[in-house]
Formats: C-alpha cells, structure tokens, sequence
C-alpha cells in the first residue's frame, strides 16, 4: 500500500509531465509542457533545475550513453544538457501543425513509443509512433483527440495507449517487429473520476494511471481490476513515475493549467512535485537507442 503522499519539490508547473527516473544520475526528470520547461530533481539533495526549451515540450527520456531525447511540439531532438544544446532528430507531422507531441517511453529495446495530440484539445488528430533506426512510423492505432502514453508491460509484449477524453486506457498486443495487434478495453474511467493521463507500469505488471481532474491515481491489476487509490492534494495529477535507489517511490507531476483564482486558493501546491512510498518496485528505465554526438 502507499505512504503518505509529501510535496518534494515546488515547482508551480502550468503542465507538469513525464517524469522519468534516470538512474545513471540518481535523479528524476520531467517536463513543464506549457514552460517550455526541462526540470531535474535530485531526491538526495532536494535541488530542483531547469532548462528553457525553445518550444513545447512533450517528454524528456535518457539517451544510451548521456544526454536525452525531448519530444517537441513538432519533433525529436537530442538534448545536451551540459551545454543546453538541442540537435534535431526527426520531424513528426509535418502536415498537422495544429499537433503536438505529448507523452512517450522506452521500451526494453530502446524504441521509443510516443504520441501527439491536438493543442486545442478539440479533434480527433494524435497518432500514437514509434522511432527507431528506421525512423518515426505510425503504429496505426486509431486516432484520438488526446493521446497519453503509452506504457509497456514489463515482458514488452503488451502496450497501454491512452484515450484520455474517451476516459479510457486500451492494452494492445506488441508484435516482434513492433506492429499492433488488436486493441482491447483494458480499463474505462468512470465519469466523475476524472481522466486518465499518463500511466506506467510496475514490476508486478500493474498500471498505475494520473487522474486529470481526479485529485489522484489509481493501480489497475494486469487483468483490469482496481487495486489502489492514492489520493493527491491537487486536483490535475498528470503521470506517476516509479524511482528512488529501489524503484519504489512514487513521484508524481501536476498541473495548474485550466484553474481559476478560487481553485488555485484550495490547492495552492498545485503545479508541485509529490512522493509517496510503495510496496512494489518499478520497471528500469531503458536508455533510448539514440547515440549522442560527443
């Protein structure tokens, strides 16, 4: 079961998202999409940095080696942070300019997962990708207005998109080559609760998922069944990351965005970085297969 849930880092983030822990440095990162933000904490230490980013900025994953890769509002970048210094990698949607990227994860091979959206949180454009050596390519996963994720079983053979307006996170089978079996319903989030934003997985399988307008997250049992709630002071939680030295503590990112004076007055720490203890260990990031320019 979950600790006591701790603010650890103030940070007032209009959208705060994609925390990842980065183990060759023992720190959490993550981003302020609205920033544009690349923020690092240092759990050890209680040091919080930032990088200005020239645009939107979706996600922030380690790169094999050193270095990062950022999903932008129009594409993937290379991202130094000793130097700030940004390096494009691939353009995505050349033809939607009205998209953005949002959310992403590694899988065990390196391949990165990621999915872009409609910026007006109005239509039925964000495709769900993969980028390799081959390039970025659609995974052909039906279009949705906002997409979130997606996260991968820990045997990398099931992958987790999210549908966040159609409050519902969907499990597809992952093929060796990296199409898409049949989607299923893997869990619909029930009016009221909130929408469901960004998920990872645990070592046991389970999903944990960010309620956006929730005032939580919620654990979800491989076979869809509710496990754990864990309530938040804020209201938009956005993604829970599992880190620390043993892979279990939680952090997770929220928003300010779309809170008025008299919702931002009851939960002041909105925007804030959240901790809380758990029983069951993370899954070990994996270095996306991008090589940095030394």
């Amino acid at each position: 079961m979950a600790g006591k849930v701790d603010r650890v880092a103030k940070v007032g983030a209009e959208l705060g998202e994609g925390p990842v822990w980065v183990a060759r440095d023992n720190a959490l990162w993550f981003v302020d999409i609205k920033g544009p933000h690349v923020h690092r904490f240092d759990p050890a230490t209680g040091k919080l940095a930032k990088w200005d980013m020239p645009a939107q900025v979706g996600w922030v994953l380690p790169a094999r080696g050193h270095g990062f890769v950022v999903g932008l509002q129009r594409g993937l970048a290379a991202f130094d942070p000793a130097d700030n210094s940004l390096r494009p990698l691939a353009a995505v949607e050349p033809d939607r300019p009205q998209n953005r990227l949002n959310d992403a994860v590694t899988d065990a091979r390196g391949r990165i997962w990621f999915g872009t959206m409609d910026n007006a949180e109005g239509k039925p454009t964000g495709h769900f990708y993969t980028f390799d050596d081959r390039g970025v390519r659609d995974t052909g996963f039906p279009p949705v207005t906002i997409t979130n994720g997606p996260t991968i079983s820990p045997d990398g053979r099931t992958l987790y998109p999210v549908d966040t307006t159609g409050r519902t996170i969907y499990a597809v089978p992952i093929n060796d080559d990296a199409t898409l079996g049949k989607p299923r319903v893997f869990v619909t989030i029930e009016d009221g609760a909130g929408y469901p934003d960004g998920p990872t997985v645990d070592a046991e399988g389970c999903v944990w998922i960010g309620l956006y307008g929730g005032w939580g997250a919620r654990r979800y049992a491989p076979d869809g069944k509710l496990v754990e709630t864990v309530k938040l002071p804020t209201a938009n939680v956005t993604k829970i990351a599992l880190g620390g030295p043993d892979l279990k503590t939680a952090y997770a990112t929220t928003a300010r965005q779309g809170l008025d004076a008299a919702a931002l007055a009851a939960q002041p720490e909105a925007g804030d970085l959240f901790a809380f203890a758990v029983d069951v260990p993370g899954v070990p990031v994996t270095e996306a297969a991008v090589t940095m320019k030394q």
